[in-house]
């Protein structure tokens, strides 16, 4: 699986932006996918993740009832919505994918492939 994020860009804190990665191979479908995040100086921490039909979603406490993640299996796709941003939001976004078996969804060690990365940056 290849991975492609794209999306992000420079905010007003409260604004929107809405990030996509793009998956090519066959076993989309049945991988699950999440998004990490990493600001600069800091370690790479998780942000949202979702199974494989997107039945169940998870977030970090830092972006429930701001952030949504979805995925379109149809078009090998994953979204990152993003609302209300703050500038502690600013980061590398990552995409990743977990094929079977699976791992635990919240830990960057389960995922066996990642983007390159979108850099999403919020000014107060």
């Amino acid at each position: 699986v290849q991975l492609q994020a794209s999306g992000g860009g420079l905010v007003k804190t409260g604004g929107s932006l809405r990030l996509t990665c793009a998956a090519s191979g066959r076993t989309f479908s049945r991988c699950v996918m999440g998004w990490f995040r990493q600001a600069l100086g800091r370690e790479r921490e998780f942000v949202a993740a979702l199974t494989t039909t997107g039945g169940s979603t998870y977030l970090a406490d830092s972006v429930r009832g701001r952030f949504t993640i979805s995925r379109d299996n149809a078009k090998n796709t994953v979204f990152l919505q993003m609302n209300s941003l703050k500038p502690e939001d600013t980061a590398l976004y990552y995409c990743a994918a977990d094929e079977p078996p699976y791992g635990s969804m919240v830990t960057e060690y389960a995922y066996e492939y990642w983007g390159q990365g979108t850099q999403v940056t919020v000014s107060s």
